[in-house]
Parts: structure tokens; sequence; C-alpha cells
């Protein structure tokens, strides 16, 4: 009798400690997925014909980023301005996370461009929510003619911008309440990080990564990714 009453203890003990691991990783699961919906994100929007290095060259270095302790409670979203499958202008197709229909909290907002901004510029549901989101933002980069969708939005008003090179004065006979800077890589007013666009939209990245973090961690991820050895090694090829 008194075997049985200890199997008895010991089937309800074991049967206890199960039922304890179970609760423990079902809390741990929902913990990590909280904090995975908690992530502090940064945007970067998308669209049909968007020109592939405006986009890549934040996706890379702020990408690079989160692998590292001190930036790993950011998460970079891909998000589109329709579908979710879009083509760049040279022809890389990319699979966004999200669209601006979606509800999201961003901290940072980084906008592209195309060769015809056109059809973006009178979007009126892509405006509205670089509006939305670009005013709670903590930061606000651009890359090329992106800047010309900051402009639209008003959000930059009173602030100085650039934009690619040969494109300063349109830019500035178009929206003349903000103050356009011509002949620079990239500019830093504020929250806003604006820059030439192509190759130059890694320089805008690591100096919105600096912003964000520190000059050393942006100058960790440029040795890193190796982009410190372009000005010094490739001077030959131009």
């Amino acid at each position: 009798m008194g075997s049985i009453m200890t199997r008895n203890k010991r089937s309800i003990a074991a049967t206890i400690a199960i039922w304890a691991m179970a609760l423990v990783l079902q809390f741990s699961a929902v913990f990590m997925s909280n904090a995975a919906q908690a992530a502090t994100k940064i945007g970067i929007v998308v669209f049909e014909g968007v020109l592939t290095s405006d986009v890549t060259a934040p996706i890379e270095v702020f990408g690079a980023a989160t692998k590292k302790s001190w930036f790993s409670s950011y998460e970079v979203v891909v998000i589109s301005v329709d579908k979710k499958v879009i083509t760049t202008e040279e022809g890389l197709k990319i699979v966004a996370d999200a669209t601006i229909k979606d509800d999201l909290d961003l901290d940072v907002l980084i906008l592209p461009s195309a060769y015809d901004m056109d059809p973006l510029l009178s979007n009126k549901s892509l405006i509205n929510f670089i509006k939305k989101h670009g005013n709670k933002a903590s930061w606000v980069g651009t890359n090329c003619s992106g800047s010309s969708l900051l402009a639209k939005s008003g959000i930059a008003d009173g602030r100085k911008i650039t934009t690619w090179a040969g494109g300063e004065k349109d830019l500035q006979a178009s929206f003349p309440k903000v103050t356009v800077l011509e002949d620079i890589n990239y500019v830093v007013d504020g929250k806003f990080v604006t820059s030439n666009g192509g190759p130059v939209s890694y320089e805008g990245a690591y100096a919105l990564l600096a912003l964000m973090s520190s000059k050393e961690n942006a100058k960790e991820i440029a040795e890193y990714m190796m982009f410190n050895r372009v000005n010094s090694k490739s001077k030959a090829i131009y």
C-alpha cells in the first residue's frame, strides 16, 4: 500500500512538473512574440520602378546593424505603396513586409525615388502615409528624388534638404518652403537626413546610423561592409 502511495505521489509530482514546464514555455512564447512585435521599426518604402540602390543601401546598412547587440532592438520593415511584390528600375524583385494600408508603428521612415515621380507625388494615400508616420517618426531619411515626396508632404517645411545632383534647382522651384542645398552628398537638419541617392545612399544611411547610435557604431558597420575601402582603394577606376 505504501509503495502504491509513493508511486502516486511521484506520478502527481511528475505531472505537476510537466504542467509547470508547459506554462513556462507558453509564457516564454508569448513574451518572445510580444518582444518581436515591440521591436523598433525602420520603415523603408518601396514601389514599382524604385531605384535599387536607394532601397538596398539602407536595408544593407541597418540590416547589418540589427545583428549587433547595440542595435538589436531595431527591425527593418519594407513597406510597399500597393502590391507586396515590386520590381525595381534595374529589375530586382522585392517582397515587401507590409503595405502603407497596414497598421504600423515606425520610429524611422526612409523614402527612395524613381525616374518618374509624378504618379507618386499625386498619390494621396502615399502622401498622407508620409505625413502621418513622418510626423511621428524620430528620424526621416530620403534618397535621390525621394526628397520630393518629403517636400510634398509638408513635414520638412523650413528645413534644409538635398536631392539628386543636378535636380536641386527644380526641387527648390517646386517646393519653396524647403531650402534645397546643392553640391553636397547628404544633409542633416534636425531629424531629417536627405542624400543624393544611388551609391551615396550608403553615406546617408551611415550618417543616420551614427545619429541613431554613435559614430563608432556606424564606423564598425562601414568597416564590416568594407565601405571604408571605397574612397581609399578605388580612385584609380574613376
